[in-house]
């Protein structure tokens, strides 16, 4: 089986320039994208159990992997949610199937958004991992939008094996992640 063309792309092209630009002694110690985790909240689901079935499938489609279904861990009276419902769906890629995905991201899904001008670098953590907001989830060529009965979005967190948020901005920045240009003005 071959390699995705990212990870080919990391293999061959951004661990030698991110080794040099951050004076690392070994190509080890250049950061690595470990994952990348996919999460649905359906706040609706405390009406309509249906609508978490939807979002796992959905999710399973975008990512051509199984999605799971998380559920509440605390009660909250005032939104009628008990510990254990049925609350979201999360899905975890690896290896090259997080490859491809991010691949098929930032080609086909990014640049269908309506007036897309780059994404935030505001999403990072303090501890090198990333978290992009999608507002629709029919910006992914997977998802049918006569199939659709609601519009949602989800969070797309990219772990990273980066020590700080200047590491792993230089690692997605080098697979091609589009970013906001803070030096245009419009």
């Amino acid at each position: 089986m071959a390699n995705p063309r990212i990870k080919q792309k990391y293999v061959d092209d951004i661990v030698p320039a991110l080794k040099e630009k951050f004076q690392y002694s070994s190509v080890m110690q250049v950061p690595k994208l470990s994952k990348i985790v996919l999460n649905k909240g359906i706040g609706a689901a405390v009406a309509d159990k249906k609508l978490v079935d939807q979002g796992v499938e959905e999710l399973s489609l975008i990512t051509g992997q199984r999605a799971v279904s998380t559920k509440a861990k605390t009660s909250v009276s005032n939104f009628k949610l008990r510990e254990g419902m049925p609350i979201g769906a999360k899905v975890t890629l690896r290896g090259q199937k997080m490859y491809e995905f991010l691949d098929r991201l930032m080609t086909v899904a990014l640049p269908r958004v309506r007036d897309f001008k780059g994404i935030s670098d505001k999403g990072f953590d303090g501890r090198g991992n990333y978290t992009l907001g999608v507002e629709e989830q029919i910006i992914f060529p997977e998802i049918s939008i006569e199939k659709v009965n609601r519009i949602s979005g989800m969070d797309i967190t990219f772990v990273t094996s980066a020590n700080t948020d200047e590491e792993s901005f230089a690692l997605l920045k080098a697979f091609g992640m589009p970013f906001v240009n803070k030096n245009k003005e419009e």
